[in-house]
């Protein structure tokens, strides 16, 4: 029997990604909580907490994938009923943070929604929020409570790993994800290059240059999120146009709207490789897509946060 079944530690899920949270269930070996989540005529959201959580230490799990105000509204009505049912802690796991991608001012008059997502979450009571490979990470200064960090690139590192791979680079689709690139090539020993691209209009790409040397190698292109997949799927046209023998890709947050399915199933990709941060549909589940569990790595990051050890040991 697990240690945590009589414990006040408290897992809820909303209507985001049920499997995912099944999975951290089990792992972590609690039930998950009984909550009922419906709809009234007009559309509007009514949460019932089905079981006494006062003074317990509650973990809600649920991306803000599509649809996102929905997703959202779940969680920000969630909280309010925790709050005013006396749970002690209310900690979001939020494998996905939408609107993270709004994070400053491109434009004049333009609004900061990864910010205000924040503020909602805080006003609504979030003693906590979890997240998995933010697309900016300072959106983290956006929060007055804390908020930890995980990230999806040793996950990914592991099954590159286990393929045996020779003589691999990985690709940067564009100059703000080198980081990202570099923590993958330093777990694999591998070069980097990156693609040069100027984006004229918001999701649509346009493939410059490749500063980097690819031709005769497997290139493994990295991203956090794939929205389109027209930067990626263009990334590995120009990439086999250069000369790399093979193109892989993967990313933490397969987010893959509009023609994303059908461009990848039509491009040079060879593999794609994402996690389950957000739920794919059967329709979008393709012989090209790969996918890995972040369930083991968000349980144990609950564990540790429940019995207050380190996290950040958990990436070292």
């Amino acid at each position: 029997m697990s240690q945590y079944l009589d414990s006040s530690l408290k897992l809820f899920s909303l209507n985001s990604n049920m499997k995912l949270a099944e999975e951290i269930a089990q792992v972590i070996g609690v039930q998950l909580g009984k909550c009922s989540v419906s709809r009234f005529s007009d559309g509007e959201i009514q949460i019932n907490i089905e079981e006494s959580i006062r003074g317990g230490d509650v973990f809600v799990i649920q991306s803000t994938s599509a649809p996102v105000n929905e997703h959202l509204m779940e969680l920000l009505i969630m909280i309010d009923a925790l709050k005013r049912a006396s749970a002690k802690t209310i900690n979001i796991v939020m494998p996905y943070y939408g609107y993270a991608r709004q994070d400053r001012k491109a434009r004049s008059r333009e609004p900061i929604t990864a910010k205000l997502v924040a503020n909602l979450l805080e006003t609504a009571g979030a003693s906590r929020v979890i997240t998995l490979d933010l697309h900016a990470p300072q959106i983290q200064g956006f929060f007055d409570v804390p908020i930890d960090h995980l990230m999806g690139v040793p996950i990914l590192a592991d099954y590159f790993k286990n393929k045996n791979l020779q003589d691999i680079v990985i690709v940067s689709p564009d100059h703000g994800g080198v980081t990202r690139a570099r923590r993958l090539a330093d777990r694999l020993k591998a070069p980097i290059a990156i693609i040069d691209k100027r984006r004229p209009k918001p999701n649509v790409a346009e493939v410059m240059n490749i500063v980097g040397q690819v031709e005769g190698k497997t290139a493994i292109l990295i991203d956090d999120i794939i929205d389109t997949a027209g930067t990626i799927t263009l990334a590995a046209n120009a990439l086999v146009e250069n000369g790399a023998s093979e193109v892989y890709a993967c990313c933490t947050h397969p987010v893959l709207s509009g023609p994303a399915i059908e461009r990848i199933q039509n491009s040079k990709i060879k593999e794609l490789v994402v996690t389950n941060s957000i739920a794919l549909p059967e329709e979008k589940k393709i012989d090209k897509i790969v996918e890995l569990s972040v369930a083991p790595l968000i349980a144990e990051a609950i564990i540790r946060i429940y019995e207050m050890q380190s996290i950040s040991a958990l990436f070292d």
